[in-house]
């Protein structure tokens, strides 16, 4: 039988890219949507052939009782919603962040658990082809040891701005900002292309605007010993760029929007061609990654692999900003990453 799956918040990235992503998977019926706001609404019914809409997400559960919730709401939403589905006895699976505090996020852990539940977040950069064959690469030994790894996210403004999608990224309250919006994937990113190690410190250095939104940053983490990354982060950047370099022991990976540049050795640098979308802010085709691999956790339960390596991803990028807006308090000072 089909998985039957819902969306709680039926945003832009829901519509264009976790729509898409489900599209694609034939173990999947999805055609329920629950959002508060009227338009959304209305978009999901102009999508979704036959599809049912709540605005009340407690009245969509009990009427429902889907097996799956995938929530795309606004990031200050997301434990609360996590809480009241898993309690509901749905799997779930979060678009980043999963929640704004280490305290929410170990509650709503604590609730899987009990429930022997599925809870997962969207990491969706590691299904980016180009990401996805780097820790490939790096898993067959290729550059050696991975000893550093640097990432660049630099845009003019943030995602959709002069939308919807660009009101909950400016402010606070909403969960907004450079560290919740691009510092979760590049935090996630530094984890896995590490060989999942695990961060020990981290420096950071914050610019806000009058609000006191972060609008870029600039951090550096130590992992294990000879092992860090960096993060260069911005919405005030004069150009759009998206770009990598990981160092091993015997070579280097440089990852850029349409090239994936390998040195091995003393060997000349090879490029390789690695087909993917056009770099921008939903990603549709990555999603079904996503969507395939939360299936696969289902299948296979709350205590899989699968499942409990995304939640010690996810915990761990949290603690990394809890940590950095802690550094920038004390001028870029080096901070133990919380346990």
């Amino acid at each position: 039988m089909k998985l039957r799956g819902a969306i709680s918040g039926f945003g832009e990235v829901a519509a264009k890219a976790h729509l898409a992503g489900w599209r694609t998977r034939e173990t999947v019926d999805l055609g329920v949507i629950h959002d508060p706001i009227a338009e959304r609404r209305h978009e999901a019914i102009r999508l979704i052939k036959n599809v049912r809409v709540y605005d009340d997400l407690e009245l969509m559960l009990d009427g429902e009782a889907p097996d799956f919730v995938d929530i795309a709401s606004p990031p200050a939403l997301h434990g609360a919603a996590a809480r009241t589905a898993l309690n509901a006895g749905a799997h779930v699976l979060v678009e980043k962040p999963l929640s704004l505090s280490l305290a929410e996020f170990d509650e709503v852990a604590a609730v899987a658990r009990a429930k022997q539940r599925v809870l997962m977040c969207v990491h969706n950069w590691k299904f980016a082809p180009a990401y996805s064959r780097a820790r490939y690469l790096v898993d067959e030994g290729r550059i050696g040891s991975v000893r550093s790894v640097s990432l660049e996210r630099l845009r003019i403004e943030p995602a959709g701005n002069g939308g919807p999608g660009a009101t909950w990224r400016r402010s606070g309250a909403s969960g907004g900002g450079i560290l919740i919006d691009h510092g979760w994937h590049v935090f996630y990113l530094m984890q896995w292309l590490m060989g999942g190690a695990s961060p020990r410190t981290i420096a950071a250095t914050l610019f806000t605007n009058p609000e006191g939104v972060e609008e870029s940053a600039e951090v550096h983490v130590t992992f294990g010993p000879g092992q860090s990354a960096r993060a260069n982060l911005s919405w005030r950047a004069g150009q759009r760029r998206t770009h990598a370099t990981i160092v091993g022991t015997n070579g280097s990976l440089e990852i850029g929007s349409e090239r994936l540049l390998l040195t091995e050795g003393q060997q000349p640098s090879e490029e390789l061609l690695v087909r993917d979308i056009p770099d921008d802010s939903y990603h549709s085709a990555w999603f079904s990654g996503v969507a395939a691999e939360f299936e696969r956790a289902i299948s296979q339960g709350p205590n899989s692999s699968i499942a409990r390596s995304n939640l010690v991803e996810a915990r761990t990028a949290l603690a990394l900003i809890v940590a950095a807006r802690v550094s920038a308090k004390n001028r870029g000072s080096q901070t133990d990453i919380a346990a």
